[in-house]
């Protein structure tokens, strides 16, 4: 594939080297000095975004209006999911999406939703989730904890909603806290507790590198050649 990185920062660098060793290669390189506006994409078989939340839209719709694939890995932008899906379907177009690509991840999110069912009935736990990452992410919590929120509320009929433990400090019976926390040299760490008076129930996902959201990358872009529509990582691992 010829791929264009739009973004080259720790992530854009780490997709690189994945895609170079897989034999792809890269043509276009977008950043804060050569914006997408001024780049040609002639060429180019697919884009792979990881940039700021208030950018990824932008790039996204770019790239769908001259014709080209985008797989984005940007969180904290899917307020504008329901215009760019509208794009997809006007420009017959492609966009993968995903708030994580690592597979081992993803694997986290079917096992945390299979545990929120067992532990429906039992409500003496409390639970709460606990994401760690660099001190570069902006946004709280992180667009995993969001997804694992999301899991657990339609997988367990007692929780409603989740709140943020650094702005609030109660919550009701039918909420949950998320903690974020960031420390230096993190990739990401997840941690799902479920607590009662008696014992402690701990489920975690620890990323050593960022090479596994990169080659995570790499696969969802090359599955989604010749493919039109919206996805995400959940298309990836059926198939």
């Amino acid at each position: 594939m010829n791929i264009a990185l739009i973004g080259y920062g720790k992530m854009g660098k780490a997709i690189e080297k994945i895609a170079l060793s897989k034999g792809h290669k890269i043509i276009v390189i977008v950043d804060s000095k050569k914006t997408i506006e001024n780049i040609s994409f002639e060429g180019v078989d697919v884009a792979i975004e990881f940039t700021r939340p208030e950018l990824a839209a932008k790039h996204t719709s770019f790239c769908l209006e001259i014709g080209v694939p985008i797989v984005v890995g940007t969180t904290a932008w899917k307020k504008e999911l329901a215009s760019i899906t509208d794009l997809v379907l006007k420009n017959n177009g492609s966009v993968l999406h995903a708030n994580n690509f690592s597979i081992g991840v993803n694997l986290f999110f079917e096992m945390n939703n299979k545990l929120a069912k067992i532990m429906q009935d039992h409500k003496e736990y409390n639970l709460r989730i606990k994401e760690t990452h660099h001190t570069q992410k902006l946004d709280k919590p992180s667009g995993t904890a969001l997804s694992l929120a999301e899991g657990i509320i339609e997988n367990n009929e007692h929780y409603s909603n989740w709140k943020l433990l650094e702005t609030d400090h109660e919550k009701n019976a039918n909420e949950f806290f998320i903690q974020s926390i960031r420390e230096e040299n993190v990739p990401g760490t997840h941690l799902i507790s479920y607590e009662s008076q008696i014992d402690s129930i701990h489920f975690e996902h620890v990323a050593h590198t960022r090479d596994g959201f990169a080659l995570g990358a790499i696969v969802a872009a090359e599955w989604l050649q010749n493919k039109k529509g919206i996805f995400t990582m959940k298309d990836v691992l059926q198939h």
